[in-house]
């Protein structure tokens, strides 16, 4: 059994290299230890019109044993549309049994994208307000609306108006600030059980001229709901690209709810390309779990 758990892990060791060769800029690791990645893929290579994220969670019993999750996001990307394709990937993945499937898995999506670039379906319109432009690592395509802190606070108070009720503020922790190449980093967290708690939160952290004048205040909220038995959830990429999305998939990891994650970031003018990834998920996940 341990010779097997050994070949599995060096399969996926060689597939990660192989893809990471093959993909380049397009692939990120987005957390080593959990072996988490992504893979941005698009129609074509000059003037992409059609771009989706495949993020994957390889499990321990991949490729032999399990399959592995993933998550599929584009803004354009809903019903018909990601069934369709959910379906393909679940196909390839039965024809090919035990084997390393991840690169069939990115071309199937790439043929749908360049399907879709020839008929006649509008492009989606996306903008792009990452700070990194230069050195991204191509998550420009999961948001096509950043809002600013005024409209992430209407936004609350419009989710929030039903329940006038004033909340009391929850406590809030601040985690230890990391620092890379003039670029520093802060987790925030409190417990939440409403979204109007939320909103307090948030406009205390903003009272703080520091946390307020951050480049991007990143920020994720799970809330179980008891007597629905459903996840009330949202993220904020604050300009970020796709950095909410990462923080809250970490929490879903994590298994954690009815708390708030915010991760502050000051750009010290030296592009980090992927690496501020990694630090906001080591800064989000260090607080959750102090």
């Amino acid at each position: 059994m341990a010779a097997s758990d050994t070949e599995r892990t060096q399969q996926q060791i060689d597939e990660i290299e192989a893809l990471s060769s093959i993909y380049g800029d397009d692939w990120c690791v987005v957390d080593e230890d959990e072996k988490i990645y992504c893979i941005k893929i698009s129609d074509c290579l000059d003037q992409p019109k059609w771009t989706l994220c495949l993020q994957v969670i390889l499990p321990p019993g991949y490729p032999t044993a399990e399959p592995p999750i993933y998550q599929l996001n584009a803004p354009w990307l809903r019903g018909q549309d990601y069934t369709e394709l959910a379906n393909s990937l679940e196909e390839i993945y039965l024809q090919n049994l035990g084997e390393s499937i991840l690169y069939l898995w990115v071309e199937k999506i790439r043929e749908v994208l360049v399907e879709k670039a020839q008929s006649s379906d509008p492009e989606p319109d996306i903008k792009k307000t990452t700070e990194e432009v230069d050195e991204d690592d191509g998550d420009d395509f999961l948001l096509d609306y950043q809002p600013t802190q005024e409209d992430q606070t209407k936004m609350l108070n419009y989710m929030t108006s039903e329940s006038q009720e004033d909340e009391e503020l929850p406590p809030i922790h601040h985690g230890n600030p990391i620092t890379d190449r003039r670029s520093t980093f802060q987790a925030h967290l409190a417990p939440v059980v409403t979204t109007r708690q939320v909103k307090r939160v948030l406009e205390k952290l903003y009272e703080n001229k520091k946390i307020a004048s951050a480049t991007h205040n990143i920020y994720a909220y799970r809330i179980y709901c008891e007597d629905k038995q459903t996840f009330l959830q949202d993220c904020e990429d604050d300009g970020e690209t796709a950095a909410g999305g990462r923080v809250l998939h970490l929490m879903q990891i994590l298994n954690v709810h009815n708390v708030l994650v915010v991760v502050s970031r000051w750009y010290g003018g030296i592009l980090l390309g992927p690496d501020r990834f990694k630090h906001i998920n080591n800064c989000a996940r260090n607080v959750l779990v102090e």
